[in-house]
């Protein structure tokens, strides 16, 4: 059996008295004082996430932009210098091989972030992909450091050695960078790449920096944030508060048996403002079968909630599965994200979960279930 790979982060985290779990064939830390305790941190000051297990692959190369128009469901040219898309990666099928966030990183360069997950995956589709097109794949072993919550520019303001540079920021500064936009700043004598982007619902950033210098620049946010409220957080409070945002987590909302449309995501895929022929364009194009499950979100009382393979009823029918569920930290009930039958997906329907033999009443309701204050 192959040992889970570490992160140049390991022992920090470890000092920091994390539990860890195997997560993608990564050793990652899964809590380091209690969930809720991180879990309030980040909605209210913010939290610091090792996220170094996540892909990263740079594109380059005269035909950069070809290559990426037929290698994923977007269109590069209409994203400018600095700016970042939410899209996917698809099978010819349509199903999904990976949600990923493509950012025109220089001019002539994109940064591709997969998960970590489906590295291998991503990696072979891209690499499959790259035939007949004068482009360059590259993976980076840069590591990932995201700092996330309502305090989270002001810490990146007050760290220590995190500096700006007008000839790497592309325009922007911590104060006016836009939501899925990135600029250049400079750690030491190191240029890293800071992306207004995050997996929590909150504001924040996640930095991406050459790995000898991730523990300098951990312990550097780390002195800043501590005094604001900022605390290590682990994959535990990142799982509910990704949930409380209706944010979706492959192998969970996203698979290859589920097309983009099925859980709520047409919208990413341009299929009526792209021309380029695109992997899975064709198959999205046709018809989405009438009754092909659709995700929704569900809101209940009480404190049992339903968890991911969990029935969900109608009457005595079995309409759907819940993919994922907790009790909401912020909100104080029971969340759930569930495929279900299209005839039962209004907002505001009565479903009931099946939750260890004991029927739950659940209210289908519309996503995101919590949304930051702006």
């Amino acid at each position: 059996m192959t040992e889970p790979r570490t992160t140049a982060l390991y022992e920090r985290h470890a000092a920091l008295g994390a539990s860890f779990t195997d997560f993608g064939g990564w050793s990652m830390p899964v809590r380091y004082s209690s969930d809720l305790a991180e879990h309030h941190a980040v909605r209210t000051a913010a939290g610091l996430f090792d996220i170094s297990h996540m892909a990263l692959f740079g594109v380059g190369g005269p035909q950069r932009e070809e290559y990426l128009a037929y290698a994923l469901a977007f269109d590069p040219s209409a994203l400018k210098l600095s700016r970042a898309k939410y899209t996917m990666i698809l099978t010819p099928e349509g199903g999904i091989i990976d949600d990923l966030i493509v950012t025109r990183s220089a001019e002539d360069q994109f940064l591709v972030v997969a998960n970590a997950g489906n590295r291998d995956a991503v990696r072979a589709a891209l690499q499959e992909r790259l035939e007949g097109f004068d482009a360059m794949l590259i993976e980076l072993d840069d590591a990932l450091i995201a700092v996330q919550g309502p305090r989270a520019r002001e810490i990146l303001q007050q760290t220590s050695g995190l500096v700006h540079d007008d000839s790497l920021a592309m325009g922007h500064t911590l104060d006016t960078l836009p939501y899925y936009a990135a600029m250049g700043m400079r750690f030491g004598e190191s240029a890293v790449l800071v992306s207004r982007t995050g997996y929590t619902g909150e504001d924040g950033f996640e930095i991406s920096v050459d790995a000898d210098l991730a523990v300098s620049l951990w312990d550097a946010l780390l002195d800043a944030g501590q005094p604001l409220g900022l605390v290590p957080a682990g994959l535990a409070s990142r799982d509910t508060l990704r949930l409380e945002a209706g944010m979706p987590l492959y192998g969970h909302e996203l698979s290859r048996d589920i097309v983009p449309a099925q859980a709520g995501l047409g919208r990413v895929v341009p299929l009526k403002t792209k021309t380029a022929d695109f992997v899975g364009r064709q198959a999205l194009e046709a018809d989405v079968p009438a009754d092909a499950p659709v995700l929704v979100g569900l809101v209940s009382e009480g404190k049992r909630a339903g968890r991911a393979g969990y029935a969900v009823l109608h009457g005595d029918e079995r309409v759907g599965e819940i993919t994922s569920g907790a009790l909401s930290p912020t909100l104080g009930h029971p969340i759930a994200m569930a495929f279900v039958s299209p005839g039962v997906s209004e907002p505001g329907t009565e479903l009931d979960i099946d939750v260890r033999g004991t029927r739950i009443r659940a209210t289908v309701t519309a996503l995101p279930f919590y949304r930051r204050a702006q």
